[in-house]
């Protein structure tokens, strides 16, 4: 049996949904294998639900389908072989047997199919609502894996059911702090997770491994599996020209973050790029981030943009540019090339990021003695820093530095921090500066002494 790790937030808010007086329409969106209908299962367990399954089928037969999940739960043999013709048709048989005093579920998922094969059903579904389901004692799950489609057909301004959901949920990928709950062994999990992300079935797969590079070569590199051609589905049920998109995140893996460099790299004027960018953003693969100082961030000219997904990221780093060598069986090739760049080239980067993640949860313990209202990096044309976390309030400021390597860190490293904090330009004249270390490998002694000696210094 799986575990069922960390949705804990995203269950009690389903319960109370379903325990608030009426009806309930709650809309779930995220993408692929993120874990949004093993949340659902988990959460109508010990619940009677009609669960429904769309597919890319013609849409009599979704119909069908949907009116055998209706009789499985009303426990009806009869009605299978009843054929339906009409989407209300199935909801009047729903509602003529519906127990008043107890809630029925109704799951619909993979929603979005339904809106493909159908422009008008979105239209069709608010008709449903509307006349015959928001007064009645009904919970409604609509649930789909195209995050674009989804906001689409269900919560844009644009659509016919906005307005009509009571809450929705856009599932995230699991966050690192949470990842050693699916391990049993002793592994390295920053670089498990440096590979996999937080995508619950990224992580089954992996964790049968002991090692991470013959993870990669079992469940990656093996034309077979399904993880090596994973981007390429996701990008195709998302987009339609793949291509440009696959140059774009391409561009970034190979280090190209300014908007500029992307254009220049890809040999296109930047104005052709905004569009494609912010739909890269939509869809949670990518992100754009300004120095944390920034008091307009919107607008600020120093945008960045990075790859917002461990998977994908390392995917067109280290698969995409070599798919000709494995589409000719050279695996060790290949997997020798990952490996003489993995650690610096990847997972030094993910791990300042889970450093970034660590430092709320360092507040709320209180190893950090002050709020912040911002956390981020911090970055002018000459040097950044790691980590930056500010409270515009109290003129706290936090600087933090991550280092992934093989041997203590020294002090060189704490005063080269202290160096790179003065150029930031953030309250200079009133402010209440805290330092932070985090390091794979520990402390030299003459470290550790140094930091018995300043308060305002952690080391973790």
């Amino acid at each position: 049996m799986k575990k069922f790790i960390n949705r804990n937030r995203e269950l009690d808010f389903l319960n109370n949904e379903y325990k608030r007086e009426g009806s309930s329409f709650v809309i779930i969106y995220g993408r692929r294998r993120v874990g949004k209908t093993s949340l659902i299962k988990k959460f109508v367990e010990d619940k009677k639900a009609i669960y429904f399954l769309a597919t890319e089928e013609i849409e009599g037969e979704n119909i069908n389908s949907f009116k055998n999940a209706v009789a499985s739960y009303l426990d009806d043999d009869i009605l299978l072989d009843l054929r339906l013709d009409k989407w209300e048709n199935v909801f009047d048989l729903i509602l003529k047997r519906a127990e008043p005093q107890q809630k029925t579920i109704i799951v619909i998922d993979e929603f979005q199919y339904l809106g493909i094969i159908n422009p008008s059903f979105p239209s069709i579904f608010q008709k449903i609502w509307d006349e015959k389901l928001k007064d009645k004692n009904i919970m409604v799950i609509l649930c789909g894996s195209l995050i674009g489609m989804m906001e689409k057909q269900t919560l844009n301004y644009s659509s016919p059911l906005y307005g009509r959901r009571t809450g929705q949920i856009k599932l995230k990928q699991i966050q690192f702090k949470y990842y050693n709950e699916f391990y049993d062994d002793n592994l390295n999990l920053v670089e498990y997770y440096s590979v996999t992300g937080g995508v619950p079935k990224y992580i089954e797969i992996f964790k049968k491994e002991k090692d991470i590079f013959e993870a990669i070569k079992n469940n990656v590199l093996n034309k077979d599996s399904f993880l090596y051609e994973e981007p390429v589905f996701l990008l195709e049920k998302e987009v339609q020209d793949v291509g440009t998109y696959f140059s774009i995140i391409k561009s970034i893996a190979l280090g190209n973050h300014k908007i500029g460099n992307i254009a220049t790299n890809l040999g296109v004027p930047q104005t052709k790029l905004t569009k494609y960018l912010s739909i890269l953003i939509d869809l949670d693969i990518l992100i754009r981030e300004v120095p944390i100082t920034e008091g307009n961030p919107e607008k600020s000219k120093k945008g960045l943009y990075f790859i917002n997904d461990n998977f994908i990221e390392f995917w067109f780093k280290f698969i995409y540019p070599y798919r000709s060598f494995i589409e000719l069986d050279n695996i060790d090739f290949v997997l020798e090339k990952i490996k003489k760049t993995f650690y610096m080239n990847h997972v030094s980067f993910v791990y300042e990021d889970i450093c970034r993640q660590s430092i709320w949860d360092m507040i709320i313990t209180g190893e950090i003695p002050f709020l912040l209202n911002k956390v981020g990096r911090w970055w002018n044309s000459k040097q950044e820093i790691d980590i930056v976390g500010i409270n515009t309030d109290t003129n706290d400021i936090l600087f933090g530095e991550c280092k992934y390597l093989n041997t203590p860190v020294d002090t060189d490293v704490f005063y080269r921090l202290m160096e790179k904090s003065k150029n930031v330009e953030w309250k200079n004249d009133n402010r209440n500066e805290y330092f932070v270390l985090f390091s794979k490998s520990g402390y030299t002694e003459r470290m550790i002494e140094l930091a018995k000696t300043m308060p305002n210094l952690l080391l973790k």
